[in-house]
């Protein structure tokens, strides 16, 4: 595949948002497991779904790959 057809592989707004919050989900969630706090666990996976939806969100409002308001930048 040469770079005119390279869509960019997810490097979106929407993609690097919801990936940051997701990760930010799953290091509390991990932590939270490990000293036994199940609250903090279960709102993690909440912090973890609500990222999904975020970046759903954020590429039907045009900040997705194909989106028209996602301006790749020149690889070098």
């Amino acid at each position: 595949m040469n770079a005119q057809n390279d869509l960019g592989h997810g490097h979106s707004p929407a993609a690097w948002t919801a990936v940051v919050i997701m990760l930010v989900g799953f290091t509390v969630g991990t932590i939270a497991f490990f000293f036994e706090i199940a609250p903090v666990v279960w709102a993690s996976a909440v912090v973890v779904l609500a990222g999904w939806i975020t970046g759903g969100v954020m590429a039907k409002m045009g900040y997705g790959v194909k989106g028209p308001r996602y301006a790749p930048k020149a690889h070098s």
